[in-house]
């Protein structure tokens, strides 16, 4: 089956022992040793031992959620798995999805999220900025509800919220300064938001706020070589494919400080003749969203030997 497309995962799917179900598999072996080799550290040994809060921090969450999911990918391949049709990933996962794409290496793809990873941390010191999901309302009543939370402060404020990832059509996160997330949480609940759930992360990624770092990480773009993709790679930030790798660079640079435009990847796969959504790596957050993105597509979840063999027998 050739209309299937593999999607890769963002921050928040990590979890200490993630890879554990694939024991010693050759390749998983050699994607860590890859990836350590790249970031000077055993990144196996902080995968597997942890601490939770250790994997927590940006810097390393970034880095292991690409291990984790090249790994499911090289797995898939090496266990005689197809190749899909399409690929594309959640924010983070776009880099994991031009690894799998041949467009960049495991070892330039590792340090270079770890350098955004970094440089997002630093943009914002922790605990001014702030991210929450906002469960039960219309997308487009979110982005109002953040427009009018934003205008309750002085124009000087530098308070700042934004709707950044928009997942599915009723969960929408929005990013920017505490305060004003604070606030724009305390409207949107009385628009009728089901929730409004504070999220545990460092800084807050995709709004405006990020737009130091992605100065930062546009020059380390530039330095890195990339090859064309072999497979092609919806982009987030664009809803596009493309196909030059001065647009690749730029697309990932706008994706630092821009929204995630999640619903309409998914929608744009289909689209492309695509009826199954694959997830590849730790977790299933993204086939939840997809499911309810579109319930006419099927969507899996390789996380461990079980969930591949499942997915081979689906797309016999």
């Amino acid at each position: 089956m050739s209309h299937f497309a593999f999607v890769f995962p963002g921050q928040g799917s990590q979890s200490v022992g993630m890879l554990d179900a694939w024991g010693d598999h050759p390749v998983l072996l050699e994607t860590l040793k890859e990836a350590s080799d790249a970031l000077g550290e055993d990144i196996g040994r902080l995968i597997h031992q942890g601490p939770k809060e250790a994997l927590a921090l940006t810097t390393n969450t970034q880095p292991v959620m690409l291990v984790g999911a090249v790994a499911a990918w090289r797995i898939w391949l090496a266990e005689g798995g197809a190749l899909p049709a399409a690929v594309a990933g959640h924010s983070l996962g776009e880099y994991s999805a031009l690894v799998a794409a041949g467009s960049l290496t495991l070892a330039q793809a590792a340090p270079l999220v770890r350098f955004r990873a970094q440089a997002m941390q630093d943009a914002v010191p922790v605990g001014v900025g702030a991210m929450a999901a906002i469960l039960g309302l219309d997308p487009e009543a979110v982005k109002l509800g953040c427009a009018e939370a934003q205008a309750l402060f002085a124009a000087d404020s530098g308070e700042v919220v934004e709707a950044v990832n928009f997942n599915d059509a009723a969960q929408t996160v929005i990013a920017g300064s505490k305060a004003a997330v604070d606030k724009a949480c305390e409207v949107l609940k009385a628009k009728g938001a089901k929730r409004a759930l504070p999220l545990p992360v460092s800084a807050p990624f995709h709004s405006s706020l990020m737009k130091p770092a992605a100065e930062r990480l546009q020059q380390k773009l530039a330095e890195t070589a990339f090859a064309l993709p072999q497979i092609p790679v919806l982009n987030n930030i664009d809803v596009e494919v493309e196909t030059e790798v001065d647009r690749i660079r730029d697309a990932l640079y706008r994706q630092a400080f821009g929204p995630v435009r999640w619903v309409e990847s998914v929608r744009a796969l289909k689209a492309r003749g695509i009826s199954h959504i694959i997830e590849c790596g730790p977790g299933k957050a993204l086939t939840g969203m997809v499911k309810r993105i579109d319930a006419e597509l099927v969507a899996a979840a390789i996380n461990d030997p079980a969930s591949l063999a499942e997915v081979k027998a689906l797309l016999a």
